[in-house]
């Protein structure tokens, strides 16, 4: 099955310039980084027109705190197990495009997540330590990106249709490994939100001057895949082989380049959750909803050797308490037959806040200051996924406070060596969680 779908996205060579592409492509037009197409030639060939891309992360960490699934239920008998280490390779991806000229272009990425086809098997917490398997996605590897996009007028207005990025908050707009300090993707948008966020959709978008816009019509998310420790993350997500789409939503997103060296951002969703489901709710909800409101301010800045980026999330879901109801009377998830539900209590209010800043100092070596870069950062964020909930019990423990500060080493501007010290601070009675992490990242063109 997986060589099948290799074979295939191989095959596609019709493919337009996708997230990473487009990234590298406008850095050098010094345009808008979302965007970009094949540059053209007076006589373009197809190989002229073909691109391959992609972007993958290997990590290594050492976590000093206890890997127990109780540890949060009894953090004082958990307080001084050994530390644990793990690799991972978190996002692995294949980046095929194709400019057919007229304005029409194609875009896919083929992910590949920690190394495997998205069927895990864990020990959930909330089953009293049991084994259970789970399925975040259908099939065997992640179709994140397959569209067809229309350019008019330059590229100021653009139609695109397929599977599309939801470009709400810093980590679904950019989501490369260039595109943050931290070794791993920044945590407090990771865990509210799906990230990468992608749905089939129709996307209106385009760029005016120092504006670029997008607004996105696609399906809602699905409300029974909802957690207290993972907001809505997993919405977007589905154990069948489509995406329902019995209810709908709306995204938009606004950035603005007025500032030379400075990106300001605003990017928002609505849509309703509930019954994106197989499960038919009775009479008593007929007026449940769950409408998810998420609205999300983004800033970057690269100027003076300094790259400072920050992100300000906050989110609410109306008819949390009644949704929490609904999905606990789901049967308990087994290998056999149940749902996917979390059978957790869902929060009505979620929000992330973070502040990341790195100064290349290499900028003050004149030998090296045009060939290798070497930042120094620091980062800070504050999230909770379970801000506002009514449940009996207080999950206290998703407030978290964080901190990192580590270097980000690029011998060559497509590869990024990364170093992180990192601790999350959690509330009273809880212990915290210090870690050390290593990465290697690559993000380019192998082919445009």
């Amino acid at each position: 099955m997986t060589k099948n779908i290799l074979l295939l996205g191989l095959l596609s060579c019709s493919f337009a310039t996708n997230a990473i592409a487009q990234d590298e492509c406008c850095k050098e037009k010094k345009s808008d980084k979302t965007e970009c197409t094949v540059p053209k030639t007076e006589k373009p060939s197809a190989l002229s027109r073909f691109s391959i891309g992609g972007y993958g992360e290997a990590v290594m960490s050492r976590n000093f705190y206890s890997q127990h699934f109780n540890r949060y239920r009894d953090p004082a008998t958990y307080k001084n197990d050994d530390s644990h280490g793990r690799f991972d390779l978190p996002h692995v991806t294949l980046n095929l495009g194709y400019d057919f000229g007229h304005g029409w272009t194609m875009g896919t990425e083929i992910e590949f997540e920690h190394g495997g086809t998205e069927n895990a098997v864990e020990i959930d917490a909330d089953e009293s330590g049991e084994y259970e398997a789970e399925t975040e996605r259908g099939g065997e590897v992640a179709l994140e990106q397959f569209w067809i996009n229309k350019a008019f007028w330059g590229g100021k207005f653009n139609i695109k249709a397929g599977e599309i990025i939801i470009p709400v908050g810093e980590i679904n707009a950019y989501h490369m490994p260039n595109d943050f300090f931290s070794v791993y993707r920044s945590e407090g948008e990771a865990k509210m939100l799906p990230n990468t966020w992608h749905q089939v959709g129709i996307s209106l978008w385009g760029r005016i001057s120092d504006w670029r816009y997008e607004a996105i019509f696609t399906s809602g998310l699905d409300a029974e895949r909802f957690g207290h420790n993972c907001y809505v993350h997993y919405g977007a997500t589905s154990p069948y082989e489509y995406k329902l789409g019995n209810v709908y939503a709306g995204a938009a997103r606004i950035d603005n380049y007025s500032i030379p060296g400075v990106r300001l951002s605003l990017s928002g969703y609505y849509g309703y959750t509930f019954k994106n489901t197989e499960r038919k709710a009775s009479a008593s909800y007929d007026k449940v909803h769950g409408a998810l409101a998420i609205g999300s301010f983004g800033l970057e800045m690269k100027r003076w050797n300094w790259i400072v980026r920050g992100n300000a999330t906050y989110s609410h879901l109306a008819d949390a308490q009644k949704m929490t109801t609904f999905m606990n009377a789901y049967p308990k998830h087994t290998q056999q037959d149940g749902s996917p539900s979390k059978h957790s209590p869902i929060a009505s209010n979620a929000y992330s806040v973070g502040l990341e800043a790195g100064y290349n100092i290499f900028s003050q070596i004149s030998s090296l200051s045009d060939k290798q870069k070497l930042y120094l950062f620091g980062r800070y964020e504050d999230y909770n996924t379970y801000a506002a909930g009514r449940q009996k019990v207080a999950y206290k423990y998703d407030r978290v406070k964080r901190m990192a500060v580590g270097v980000n080493y690029s011998p060559i501007r497509q590869v990024t060596i990364k170093g992180e010290y990192s601790n999350r601070f959690l509330s009273h009675g809880y212990n915290n969680e210090p870690s050390v992490s290593l990465g290697i990242t690559y993000a380019g063109w192998f082919l445009k």
